[in-house]
């Protein structure tokens, strides 16, 4: 009766409140794949010296964090808050980025961590999709990107932690490649001269792959719209190599001809997949863009991962594929939204680790806290309610653990 009484005590951790901001506030990490908007969006600046990728963070930071006031009913105020008067979603798109060619990649996080409210849409990602006025209403221009998400689990607050993907509508298509690994080598740029329109460099950035169904070596070609190298200027490696899931072609060729490329949507869980808004209205339209659902969570297997919250996002190019005068396909990404982020969640008493389970890990994570390798949240750590942390919780955790 002690042990259920003591499982049945409710330790609430208040994640997010009325001032947590509902956008995205941090970047992590941005590394394009070659394409022809990359160091363009954002903008890189061509200096006597390479410009420092701390530089190139922070003006992809300035693209896509924030919020943009796109009606009456929304003001942003000069803390950063924003006031609502409507019951509509705030669009979130102050900038856009893009992350070049199959495996290019942006992380990014909020204030607080994303609660999974089961059932429901937990994120909302926004692109620059739209749908095409001369075609079927199953396309336009859909350049889907995959999902992943993390929890800090080791509280060092960064995303250094095991990586599970939102496994969308093509998870489980037989056309879709799991553990796809592509390298691009980095071209001599002075080899490539100036385009005439509606010329093309065909053999301009070369890439290797392991792919199964299709051509394991290429180019991303690069063409007279763009004169800009499609090498991230930042990144000193040679070459470039990335892995994940990759999705089957979805481009068309309506015209016969080259000249109208279709990309065809998929039917949920990608970001750029699908617009974020109806043709010609700013308001959501959610049988469009839907958004995204932590429930969807898969590990490296495929297996199901029960995720109660989440403090990392990344989202990356998940296609391979040329669109003739468009250019190769490429995920854009304008900004990000938790759409519950004043949730409430519970954990038992002992999860320390919020894991979902109370076993020797939250031991270890106590302990890691008390010698201060882990930030301390005392509204997990103070396990006998003694407002502090010590030696003291690990005894009482460890009777927890034991049945005592």
């Amino acid at each position: 009766m002690k042990r259920t009484l003591l499982f049945s005590l409710l330790m609430i951790a208040v994640l997010a409140n009325a001032q947590n901001k509902p956008y995205i506030t941090k970047v992590y990490d941005f590394l394009p794949a070659p394409g022809q908007f990359v160091n363009n969006t954002p903008l890189y600046r061509y200096l006597p010296t390479p410009e420092p990728r701390d530089s190139v963070m922070a003006r992809v930071e300035k693209a896509i964090c924030g919020s943009t006031v796109i009606n009456n009913d929304t003001i942003e105020m000069p803390d950063g808050s924003i006031i609502i008067n409507s019951d509509t979603i705030v669009e979130v798109k102050p900038g856009l980025i893009s992350l070049g060619s199959f495996g290019g990649y942006v992380v990014f996080g909020f204030d607080h961590p994303v609660v999974n409210v089961q059932g429901e849409y937990d994120l909302q990602i926004f692109g620059n999709a739209f749908q095409a006025a001369g075609s079927s209403s199953s396309g336009g221009s859909s350049e889907p990107g995959i999902v992943m998400v993390s929890r800090d689990l080791n509280g060092n607050g960064i995303p250094d932690d095991p990586w599970y993907e939102l496994a969308g509508s093509e998870y489980d298509s037989p056309y879709t490649q799991k553990h796809f690994t592509i390298t691009y080598y980095k071209p001599d740029d002075s080899q490539f001269g100036t385009l005439k329109p509606g010329q093309y460099h065909h053999e301009y950035i070369r890439w290797t792959c392991n792919s199964v169904d299709s051509l394991q070596e290429g180019y991303v070609r690069k063409n007279s719209f763009h004169a800009q190298s499609y090498w991230p200027q930042w990144y000193e490696g040679e070459t470039l190599s990335f892995e994940g899931t990759k999705l089957r072609c979805n481009a068309v060729d309506e015209s016969g001809q080259g000249t109208y490329w279709v990309q065809h949507f998929y039917d949920w869980g990608y970001a750029d997949n699908r617009p974020d808004f109806a043709y010609g209205n700013n308001q959501p339209d959610n049988s469009l863009n839907m958004g995204f659902k932590l429930d969807w969570a898969v590990d490296g297997d495929g297996n199901s991962v029960d995720l109660k919250k989440i403090d990392f996002v990344k989202v990356y190019s998940a296609v391979l594929q040329d669109c003739g005068w468009l250019g190769e396909t490429s995920t854009e990404l304008s900004g990000a939204i938790d759409l519950h982020p004043d949730v409430v969640l519970n954990f038992d008493l002992g999860d320390v680790n919020t894991d979902g389970k109370v076993n020797v890990s939250d031991v270890t994570t106590l302990i890691n806290m008390i010698l201060c390798i882990l930030p301390t949240d005392k509204s997990l750590a103070d396990i006998n309610h003694d407002d502090k942390v010590n030696v003291s919780d690990v005894t009482r955790l460890i009777n927890i653990i034991l049945g005592n």
